[in-house]
């Protein structure tokens, strides 16, 4: 009874702490699940003519810098290079979240779009607000729903727990309780 009484202060406590947080994390963690499938979220990987590189590091900077949606003079304004060789695509990320995809055969622009996934997993970890708000705020957050849904569960239980031992206890009588 005790243990059960602790539970319910801690769900009645832990639970407004933790909301906001956990909707941050939980609105997020949806659209990051689905960042292949909304092209809002991070654009598609286009389709390129061939996959043998046939451009260089050199030409590719030539044509990112070309595009002022992008703002980039040189490689330190650029984020990420990915190379999808499968694909036959580059992706170079701009530090301003803006995309360009780059055919590697023929080094035509294929795609240029503004990319949120990134904007979002830095909300959905908590570095976005603060550099501490993931250790100390997200990360409490976290272990305080785990510890949230433990206790739920126990809470869950117990009502089966007393039936199946009211049913098995014996009886002053002798005889069993029914």
């Amino acid at each position: 009874m005790l243990l059960s009484h602790w539970f319910r202060r801690l769900h009645r406590w832990a639970t407004p702490f933790i909301a906001c947080t956990f909707l941050i994390v939980l609105s997020t963690g949806i659209l990051l699940q689905l960042k292949k499938n909304l092209p809002w979220v991070q654009p598609p990987t286009a389709k390129s003519t061939g996959t043998i590189p046939g451009i260089t590091f050199e030409e590719m900077l030539a044509t990112v810098r070309a595009d002022p949606r992008l703002q980039v003079e040189s490689w330190k304004d650029v984020n990420r290079v990915d190379f999808r060789p499968k694909d036959g695509v580059v992706k170079i990320d701009a530090l301003n979240r803006w995309e360009m995809q780059i055919d590697v055969a023929s080094g035509a622009v294929l795609s240029v779009a503004y990319r949120r996934s990134d904007l979002i997993e830095s909300i959905h970890d908590g570095s976005w607000f603060h550099s501490s708000a993931k250790l100390w705020i997200f990360l409490p957050s976290a272990v305080i729903l785990l510890l949230l849904w433990v206790t739920g569960i126990v809470l869950f239980i117990q009502p089966w727990l007393r039936k199946s031992r009211g049913r098995t206890a014996v009886a002053p009588s002798g005889g069993t309780r029914p």
